[in-house]
């Protein structure tokens, strides 16, 4: 029995208005869960039947809480730091065992199955990942600016990371990637994050348009981010802007020239040269400009010693590097599902019964859904299974169909609060580890939410990941629950000694 100064002590000091939305959050995830599968005439207490999912999906919530109660009440908080590499390791002996010794779920091999029960490894990845990334993070004399710990940082991140992605497991693999904005809060420079977001640009660029517009991108996005640390944007406007507008219409204007030539081969009153002229392509020309100034700018930037400028040199060969590889890698390294899916969402084919069903029915069912929603087993995509996996990887275009947009609303902003408040709580923290751990709990949160959200209304291509403690299945709802219970316990430990 605690005395009342232990008992205030516990009032004070847990987050419980993070305990509170976490306990919102399952619950809504179960009654969308009954939701997307109940049987026809069915009442809400046929919700605690095992032989439904959601009757399955109580017994993980309940196991979820005694999980979040011993992190809490019986694991010591300090325990985390000292433990995360021995954790780290483990999990990824675990992510490279499930390769060998798992069974494979929709052409990923990432599960570890007994009897009924499956286990993947991949979402407790995140939670080690985390924890090992806050302690190396945390250390006295840490810089992100120091090439040896920024070195650290991306083995920490890219050894599970690369392990995913052997298994197949693109979604999970990802999330990952909200790992860069605990290093950017953490010091990494801004520039590599504008750098990550420029060969996203090109990357697609070059599939749903052309080389040229990708090099004409990359001139763009060189000299753009040259103006910003040197200059002013009316300057770029002014020289750049104009420069790479009017090689805009090169193709157009070499296209005409192309045609004269047609025509004169059709007449007979052509030279040679002309000919050679119509076979070279507006991009030969552009790039043979690049590779001419490149080596006079990069000449002139050693020195001047302008490092910017000079890196930027390199980043120009990297993005040609990139613009050339684009097709190789997304017909070689890709599987045929994935390039399906990239195909569909960037509208380079129509397929709404095959690849892209999933994604129209489940804009159907959100449309359908309106301001206020059909009202609660009411959704006729839900009920008549039009949208597969939608008590897992499309939960939310139930929320959508039923609960309409103010559901919607009222669901993101519940994570939206969630991660403010998480973010709030690292930052008052005066301990690295906290701080650090904090942001990482919210970065993937945020990935997850971002990820699956825009998977549902078309924003995204379908790669398969969960919506965090609203989706079906216990792997999930264990990560999620040991994850933020971890910092919980952090913020308190800190917390009831002031």
């Amino acid at each position: 029995m605690l005395d009342a100064r232990q008992e205030r002590t516990i009032k004070q000091s847990f987050d419980w208005y993070l305990v509170a939305t976490y306990l919102i959050l399952i619950v809504i995830g179960l009654v969308n869960i009954y939701a997307t599968e109940h049987p026809s005439g069915a009442s809400l207490t046929d919700m605690f039947s095992f032989s439904l999912r959601s009757g399955k999906q109580i017994v993980w919530i309940a196991t979820a809480l005694g999980l979040a109660a011993i992190i809490l009440f019986v694991f010591s908080a300090r325990l985390w730091e000292g433990l995360s590499l021995p954790i780290y390791l483990f999990v990824v002996l675990l992510l490279i065992a499930v390769i060998f010794l798992g069974v494979e779920v929709k052409g990923s091999r990432s599960w570890f199955e007994f009897g009924p029960v499956r286990f993947q490894p991949a979402e407790i990845s995140k939670i080690s990942t985390a924890l090992l990334l806050s302690s190396v993070m945390a250390k006295v004399g840490f810089q992100m600016s120091k090439w040896k710990d920024f070195m650290t940082v991306l083995a920490v991140i890219g050894g599970p990371m690369l392990i995913i992605l052997a298994e197949k497991e693109t979604g999970s693999a990802l999330v990952y990637l909200g790992f860069l904005f605990v290093m950017y809060r953490e010091g990494l420079s801004g520039w590599l994050l504008f750098i990550a977001g420029a060969a996203i640009a090109l990357f697609i660029t070059t599939l749903t348009m052309s080389p040229y517009a990708s090099l004409l991108m990359l001139i763009g996005f060189i000299t753009f981010g040259n103006t910003l640390k040197n200059g002013s944007l009316w300057k770029w406007i002014l020289t750049w802007g104009v420069g790479i507008v009017a090689f805009a219409m090169l193709p157009w204007l070499w296209g005409m020239v192309v045609d004269e030539v047609v025509c004169g081969v059709a007449f007979g009153s052509i030279s040679k040269w002309w000919l050679w002229v119509a076979s070279v392509k507006p991009f030969h020309i552009l790039l043979a400009l690049s590779l001419i100034a490149l080596p006079i700018v990069a000449w002139k930037a050693f020195m001047e010693k302008a490092t910017f400028r000079l890196i930027s040199a390199g980043v120009f060969i990297g993005g040609l590097l990139l613009i050339y590889s684009t097709e190789i890698i997304f017909n070689k390294v890709l599987q045929p599902h994935q390039r399906d899916r990239i195909e569909v969402l960037l509208g380079m084919k129509e397929d709404p019964s095959g690849v892209g069903y999933n994604v129209a029915q489940s804009m159907i069912a959100i449309g359908s859904g309106g301001f206020d929603g059909k009202g609660y087993m009411q959704g006729t995509q839900t009920a008549f299974g039009f949208v597969p996996e939608q008590s897992t990887d499309f939960i939310f275009c139930t929320v959508g169909e039923e609960w309409g947009f103010l559901g919607s609303l009222l669901v993101i902003g519940l994570y939206v609060f969630m991660i403010l408040r998480i973010i709030l709580d690292a930052e008052k923290s005066r301990e690295a580890f906290t701080r650090i751990y904090g942001y990482c709990v919210a970065a993937a949160i945020f990935m997850h939410l971002f990820i699956n959200i825009g998977m549902t209304v078309g924003l995204m291509p379908v790669i398969g990941i969960p919506l965090p403690l609203l989706s079906y299945g216990g792997s999930s709802l264990w990560a999620f629950t040991i994850m933020l219970f971890i910092f919980i316990a952090l913020d308190h430990e800190e917390k009831k000694y002031f």
